[in-house]
């Protein structure tokens, strides 16, 4: 379920060329998403809140902040 505050399908198809390339896959960890780290990175900048605040369903908050 998309959140008010978050990019919609239009944006994001908007903003998915401009964002670096994805690294490929080599093994290790599972890439994550993009776009979730990207709503990740515009929660935080919109609440103003530390890294360690973000909620778990963006996901690590070390992840979001190694993806801005």
């Amino acid at each position: 379920m998309r959140r008010r505050y978050e990019i919609t399908d239009e944006e994001w198809n908007i903003l998915e060329p401009l964002l670096p390339p994805a690294r490929k896959k080599q093994g290790g960890r599972p890439l994550k998403d993009r776009r979730q780290m990207l709503n990740a990175v515009l929660w935080v900048a919109r609440t103003g809140a530390p890294w360690r605040d973000l909620p778990g369903t963006y996901g690590p908050w070390s992840s979001a902040y190694s993806f801005y």
